[in-house]
């Protein structure tokens, strides 16, 4: 005999009763030297990149210049951001996998042609 809905929902409040909760994944720093470095280095040069605007402004530069100076601080970031989310990525699964040296060497061959592969999208 099928269930009927009182009983469908009296089993899928049982259910949920006993399901455990999927644990959050915690975040997590850029723990990485090297690529803490290669990140803030490149945020330097984009900072700059943005001074160099401004001055641009103050001193009446044209509008055409001033907007190729905003797409390469925009390319810059962009790569930025890419670079620091592939180390994020290497670094995690470094954490939970334990790789061994040569897997090591594999994993961050795959991630140098994924941040490639990504950054030709954008």
């Amino acid at each position: 005999m099928p269930a009927t809905p009182r009983q469908k929902k009296s089993m899928s409040a049982s259910a949920e009763k006993t399901a455990k909760p999927a644990e959050p994944c915690s975040p997590s720093a850029l723990t990485d030297s090297e690529s803490r470095a290669d990140v803030l280095n490149r945020l330097r040069r984009a900072e700059g990149q943005l001074r160099g605007i401004q001055r641009m402004i103050e001193d009446g530069e044209s509008c055409l210049k001033i907007g190729q100076q905003f797409s390469a601080v925009r390319k810059a970031l962009d790569s930025t951001y890419l670079r620091m989310t592939v180390c994020f990525m290497a670094q995690e699964l470094e954490s939970r996998l334990t790789p061994d040296e040569e897997q090591k060497a594999d994993l961050s061959a795959m991630m140098k042609d994924m941040e490639t592969l990504l950054a030709r999208m954008g």
